[in-house]
């Protein structure tokens, strides 16, 4: 049964968010993937104050095998020097399947080397034992690196993905290495049960708002770890400053922004990724609005509605 939750004692303004943005993988027309977009988006992403995310969904995680992800990493150290980023650490596995702990600890291990901080992707072989099970697996996890950051995934992403009881949540907060974890749930109220957990429990856990169709969660208290921000990392900085400041452009911003969440979220919900191909080929940012070829697509009517939103943002597009 949910508790009952008076949103507004949750609000905290001028707080500094903190952003971890997605970065799509971009690919050429001839199927190839777009490594020189990848390092553009990368600067830019990070340039802009946020912390790019690699090897996530927006990633294509499930598609890519272990010699992309691993040139993926290598690519993202060589672009961004010593500047921080996360990385999804993907095991891929089949209903019934036992909690891999040696694939996790190779994932991890590629992802510490190129100096990230893993981002614990669920699997069947995690989700699918009890509670004490699931939190004693990450236990394990945390013996075997300094830091990371945890990800609960609703099955509209992927089949394994599961969101865990308030119980679990507790258990995640009462492991030190875990420094939070991502929620995609797109419920504001579970998000909202989160947040009030947190607060009485563990003050510096980051609540990672993955709610690409509720994007003003930061204002409740959580920070984000988005792929909707792969698409305009630029204006999400924005925001947030907006935010920090108390100006009110903030919530005009925002609208806009969701508009392009709840656009390009919607069911399909994986097809988001064709969204932000297109969406940043009118920026000029890619080539070529590709996908993986096992991504979905969304129709060519939506490229007339994403100029609008570009237009919406204050910019032209270029293509």
């Amino acid at each position: 049964m949910s508790h009952v939750i008076d949103p507004l004692s949750l609000i905290r303004p001028h707080r500094k968010i903190i952003g971890m943005s997605a970065v799509l993988l971009p690919f050429l027309s001839d199927g190839e993937i777009d490594w020189d977009s990848f390092r553009k988006q990368l600067t830019r992403t990070s340039g802009c104050g946020l912390t790019p995310a690699v090897n996530m969904d927006t990633g294509y995680a499930n598609l890519i095998d272990d010699t992309t992800r691993r040139k993926v990493l290598a690519v993202t150290r060589e672009t961004l020097g010593n500047s921080k980023f996360v990385a999804g650490a993907y095991v891929g596995d089949t209903p019934g399947s036992r909690f891999a702990i040696d694939l996790y600890s190779q994932q991890m291990e590629w992802i510490i080397e190129a100096g990230g901080t893993p981002v614990i992707f669920q699997s069947y072989g995690l989700t699918q034992q009890s509670d004490e099970g699931v939190v004693e697996s990450y236990r394990q996890l945390g013996r075997r690196c300094d830091q990371f950051i945890g990800f609960e995934l609703g099955t509209m992403f992927a089949p394994f993905g599961k969101i865990y009881s308030l119980d679990l949540y507790r258990g995640l907060m009462g492991i030190p290495q875990c420094l939070g974890a991502k929620h995609s749930s797109l419920s504001r109220q579970l998000e909202w049960e989160r947040l009030v957990l947190r607060n009485q429990v563990r003050p510096d856990f980051l609540v990672l708002t993955g709610n690409d169709l509720a994007i003003d969660m930061v204002m409740y208290g959580s920070d984000y770890l988005l792929g909707l921000s792969a698409f305009a990392p630029d204006k999400f900085a924005e925001r947030d400053k907006y935010w920090q400041t108390g100006d009110p452009r903030f919530y005009e911003l925002n609208d806009a922004l969701q508009y392009l969440g709840c656009l390009a979220f919607r069911e399909p919900v994986p097809a988001y990724k064709h969204s932000a191909a297109m969406f940043l080929k009118l920026r000029g940012w890619v080539e070529s609005d590709q996908t993986h070829p096992q991504s979905a697509t969304r129709p060519e009517s939506d490229r007339e509605i994403l100029r609008g939103i570009l237009k919406m943002l204050g910019e032209s597009s270029v293509t």
